[in-house]
Parts: structure tokens; C-alpha cells; sequence
């Protein structure tokens, strides 16, 4: 099209000058980057549970440090924190949300009961947690150093790519590797903090510490892996790659037996047609005997 054949109503189009400047259109490059920050945060939140997990985690030992403070009893104290721990749990079986954010709680509390329990030791409610706080740290460090960052484990399948990060997406496993090392290093962090106390300081302390440190290192590490994973490429979905694989395989397969009865058909009718043209075709009379006379 020519600048003659070009409308001309655009260019000389009536303007109002106090209708201000027209909305700029949107930037398919800003949206994208939200809808990745929106999935983001979104499979962060399905992983650790979101803001109901964090309350989850802290309300029994906020229970058994506050019910031990005024009473120093132990018993009254593990079992509260043990019931409220069930009844969190029973909440989530009812609502129908995820069985491991229902009985990762409980399990915890459970285990701590136990070692107060067994050693009579208020403080030994809180090691079970301490240990398994140490042993994640441990494995999110060891677990990058080998190559296969335990965070990209964790939110791989939130995501639907699986393992496929490892060979087929560099820069986002070099973001799950940064987010482990982030959550190995503020874990161990913590560890150090709760570990001397635990020889020297008395249970209220402890517990009261404790309690403080439960959330903010958390959100810390959720901000940073939000942060490295927003800037990271976006997921391959393995999911809508193995449907597509095999919708396409069944479109094949669909094509191949199409294609076999057409060929059958094809074959029929010829067989028919020549059956048809032989049972047409006059038959020649026999030779009659004797011998010609000369």
C-alpha cells in the first residue's frame, strides 16, 4: 500500500487537546515478566504453605513456651502443644488441602513430645527441630555443591518441570542453585544462634528465641528465592510436553488407520472390479474334433 492508498482519518484525526495523552499500550516483554513473578510467588506459596503454614509452624511452640513460662510444667505444656498441633492438622484433612503441610507439623511436635518426654528436659522439646533445621541447611549446601540443588527438587514439580532445569534450562538451575545456597547459609545462620543456647541458656529463653527466629529467616529465604528464580528463564512445562507428545502420537496413529482403511477400501473395490470384469468377459468355445479334410 502507497502513502497515497494510507488513510488519512488517523493522521488528521479530530484530537482533544484536554483529553491528555492516549494510554500507552502494554509491553508484551513488562507482561511477561509479571506472569512469571505472579507464578513465582504463587509455587512458593503451594510449597511452604503460605502464610496458614507459617502460623501452623509457629502456634504450638509459641503454646508450650508461653503455657511452660507460667507453669513449668512440662506435661501440660507438650500436651497442649501436641493438641493444638492435631487439631491444625485436622483442620487442613477437612478442608481438603495438602496432606504434607497437614502432617508435617504434627510429626514435628510429635517428636519433640517424645524426646521431653523420654529425657524429662523441657529444652529437648525444641531439639528435634534444631536437628532437623541443621540437616536441611546441610543438605541444601551439599545438594548444590553436587549439582542438583535440593530447592530446585522441591519446587521442580510445583513448577511441571520436573528435573528438565538440570540439562535443558542453565540459567535456571544456576537460580536454583543460588536460592539453595541462600537457604543452606540463613539456616545455618540460625543454627549457630540456637545451638549455644541450647547449652546455655534456660527453656523460656530458648523457646522465646526460638519462637522469634521461626518466621523472619523464612521469609527471607522465600524473598531471595523469589527474587533469584523472577529474574531466572521461565520453566519448561514437561507436563503440556508429554500431552502434546502424546495427543500427536494419537493424531499419528489416527492418520495411520485412516489411512489403512482407505488402502483396504482402495483394495476391495479393485478386487471387485476385477472379479466383475472376469465374470463379464464371453467365453471362448472349445475346439470341435475330427480331423480337417484335405
Amino acid at each position: 500500500m502507497t502513502s497515497h492508498d494510507r488513510p488519512t482519518t488517523d493522521a488528521h484525526a479530530d484530537t482533544d487537546p484536554s483529553a491528555g495523552p492516549s494510554p500507552a499500550s502494554p509491553d508484551p516483554g513488562t507482561e511477561g515478566a509479571a506472569d512469571g513473578r505472579q507464578v513465582t510467588e504463587a509455587a512458593l506459596f503451594e510449597a511452604f504453605g503460605g502464610v496458614r503454614g507459617m502460623v501452623e509452624t509457629v502456634v504450638p511452640g509459641l503454646l508450650f513456651v508461653t503455657i511452660f513460662t507460667i507453669n513449668k510444667d512440662l506435661h501440660v505444656s507438650a500436651i497442649a502443644a501436641l493438641a493444638v498441633s492435631l487439631v491444625l492438622g485436622v483442620l487442613r484433612l477437612i478442608r481438603k488441602d495438602t496432606v504434607k503441610h497437614a502432617f508435617s507439623g504434627v510429626f514435628g511436635v510429635a517428636f519433640g513430645v517424645v524426646f521431653a518426654m523420654m529425657t524429662g528436659n523441657a529444652k529437648d522439646f525444641y531439639l528435634p527441630g534444631m536437628l532437623y533445621t541443621l540437616g536441611l541447611a546441610l543438605a541444601y549446601m551439599i545438594t548444590t555443591l553436587a549439582g542438583v540443588p535440593l530447592i530446585g527438587l522441591i519446587l521442580g514439580p510445583v513448577f511441571k518441570e520436573n528435573l528438565s532445569w538440570r540439562t535443558r534450562n542453565p540459567g535456571r538451575k544456576k537460580a536454583y542453585a543460588k536460592a539453595s545456597w541462600a537457604w543452606g547459609l540463613i539456616l545455618l545462620a540460625k543454627c549457630a544462634i540456637l545451638f549455644p543456647l541450647y547449652w546455655w541458656a534456660d527453656t523460656t529463653q530458648l523457646g522465646w528465641v526460638l519462637i522469634a527466629l521461626k518466621i523472619p529467616p523464612f521469609l527471607l529465604a522465600v524473598y531471595l528465592t523469589w527474587v533469584f528464580l523472577a529474574k531466572a528463564p521461565a520453566p519448561i512445562d514437561v507436563f503440556a510436553e508429554m500431552e502434546a507428545k502424546e495427543k500427536a502420537e494419537e493424531e499419528a496413529e489416527e492418520r495411520r488407520r485412516a489411512e489403512r482403511e482407505t488402502l483396504d477400501r482402495v483394495t476391495d473395490d479393485l478386487s471387485r472390479e476385477l472379479v466383475q470384469e472376469a465374470a463379464a468377459e464371453p467365453q471362448s468355445d472349445p475346439p470341435q474334433g475330427g480331423r480337417h479334410r484335405r
